[in-house]
């Protein structure tokens, strides 16, 4: 377990340190100057790049590993499709995306496998396999195992105080990234209900409140037309703000959330960049959860988003096309909106001998120590109403492997959000299957 990344989310002033040591590794450096000066002169990219100054962190592949040596694979759930929306942008093009932007996992959990919805309970679990199209031989297997959250209907969705937080910097100017997200948001509007609450906070050069939270939703869609690109970017005080105004808007048993609209290109405040990360970690525990969605195709800041969505117990998007914002803001409103469970983790356990060896394709960055699978402090991952998850992993079978052996086994272990009480579930796969 120890080639695969672990990532950690900050909690409280005392891991100040490590949140700085977070925003370096995302572009950032001391006294909040960007890591590297976006691309300027000429018509051409530098080194012949198809799009200039896109910020990602590598994560690594994980390698094959022995079931007689480590049986077990763990790691949280993860319901970003950023990954994929980037990349498909990239082709779009007539370029290939940098191998740092591909995460497998948001390839997969972009695509549809239609599991169904449990008919009582809130998930149902998923394990199946077939041969594996890219190993030769006849021992290698690709395995699926799925969780499929229950559905809400709109009708009965939580009320929810939303705070759109907007990026409203010049590089928002760009491709007109400030209109696509004018349109996403209209389409958002479109789709709430009376009671629902919207409060507008954007930064450029500075942040500033420009609707408290408010049921007047055409008051929200004009301010929102009214928006125009100025001046540079302080996401750390248009955050900041974003989140006093949530704090002040706070509704105990509604859905509560942040909605960021940026490129992620930061000029981080005076007061420090680790604040960023520590204050939405403060806020998600609060039950003040963020949705990061990222718009734009060069000086893009994909690795920020990430990590600001991660931090914020929420996903990360990216909008390239007004058919995406539908998807994100009307076909999958509800899941995007309301959580089902909180700190969900899954560990899979092999069979050595059915296994010989297995590889967990993505989720790199999502490591959870085997241990810690049933370690109720540890964060994990948060899965929305009606959402799918699905990993992927390649097996070799071990000689004389049966149809009726196990295979593996799938467990499921989350908080619910309704009581807070932990639960955990499981799904055997044998060889036949």
């Amino acid at each position: 377990m120890g080639a695969r990344l672990a990532r950690k989310k900050v909690a409280g002033e005392a891991d100040a340190g490590r949140a700085q040591e977070e925003l370096r590794s995302l572009g950032y450096v001391g006294g909040g100057a960007p890591a590297a000066a976006p691309s300027t002169g000429g018509s051409a990219e530098p080194l012949d790049q198809p799009v200039g100054d896109m910020f990602f962190r590598p994560t690594g592949v994980n390698p094959f590993v022995d079931s007689a040596e480590d049986r077990l694979s763990t790691f949280a759930l993860d319901v970003d499709t950023g990954s994929y929306t980037l990349a498909r942008s990239y082709l779009e093009r007539g370029s290939l995306p940098p191998a740092e932007a591909i995460r497998v996992e948001e390839f997969v959990n972009a695509q549809r496998y239609d599991d169904p919805a449990p008919r009582r309970g809130e998930f149902t679990l998923t394990a199946e396999g077939a041969p594996s199209p890219f190993a030769p031989g006849e021992r290698y297997r690709l395995l699926r195992f799925a969780v499929r959250a229950r559905d809400v209907a709109a009708w009965q969705r939580k009320p929810a105080v939303l705070t759109f937080v907007v990026d409203v910097s010049g590089s928002m100017d760009r491709e007109n990234r400030l209109g696509l997200v004018k349109r996403a948001l209209g389409l958002l509007l479109d789709e709430l209900a009376p009671e629902d609450r919207v409060g507008l906070v954007v930064y450029g050069s500075n942040g500033r409140v420009l609707l408290p939270h408010t049921r007047d939703l055409e008051a929200i869609r004009d301010a929102v037309a009214r928006l125009v690109p100025e001046g540079s970017t302080n996401a750390e005080e248009g955050l900041r703000l974003g989140y006093d105004l949530a704090d002040r808007g706070y509704r105990a048993g509604a859905i509560n959330r942040l909605i960021l609209c940026s490129d992620g290109v930061a000029n981080v405040g005076a007061t420090g960049p680790e604040s960023i990360l520590a204050r939405i970690g403060r806020e998600a525990r609060r039950g003040i959860e963020l949705t990061a969605v990222g718009f734009g195709m060069g000086n893009y800041n994909d690795a920020l988003m990430e990590q600001l969505a991660d931090q914020g117990d929420g996903a990360y998007h990216y909008v390239d096309t007004l058919d995406e914002a539908r998807k994100v803001f009307v076909e999958n409103l509800t899941g995007t909106l309301q959580t089902v469970a909180k700190d969900a983790k899954v560990q899979v356990e092999f069979e050595p001998a059915a296994v010989d060896r297995w590889r967990l394709l993505g989720y790199e960055n999502r490591d959870v120590a085997d241990r810690d699978f049933r370690n109720d402090r540890v964060d994990a991952g948060e899965v929305g109403v009606g959402t799918a998850v699905t990993a992927l992993y390649e097996v070799r079978l071990a000689p004389g492997a049966r149809g009726a052996d196990r295979l593996a086994t799938l467990r499921l272990r989350w908080k619910s959000v309704d009581g807070g009480r932990v639960v955990e579930a499981r799904q055997d796969l044998a060889v036949a299957d």
